[in-house]
């Protein structure tokens, strides 16, 4: 196990995350440990991406990574802006 460290952050964030820890039955480490777990970094996006091309048979250039970056902002603007 890692040794435990700060954030910093607002009261308001961190009054935040202990509702949504409360509310999974969680604590506010284990949340952010999920949360960081399972979000991709851009390496891990680009990756995934150029894999599924391949699986595709689509060559993964420059337009088809601007084309799947377009199509996601578009469902995300659908789904009141989260971030993916």
């Amino acid at each position: 196990m890692s040794k435990p460290t700060s954030i910093k952050t607002s009261e308001d964030v961190r009054d935040r995350l202990r509702v949504l820890a409360e509310e999974r039955g969680t604590t506010i480490t284990e949340l952010l440990e999920e949360l960081a777990s399972r979000e991709l970094t851009q390496a891990e996006r680009e990756e995934r991406a150029a894999e599924a091309a391949r699986e595709l048979g689509v060559e993964y250039s420059e337009q088809v990574r601007q084309a799947g970056q377009d199509a996601w902002a578009q469902i995300r603007a659908h789904q009141g802006g989260a971030a993916a």
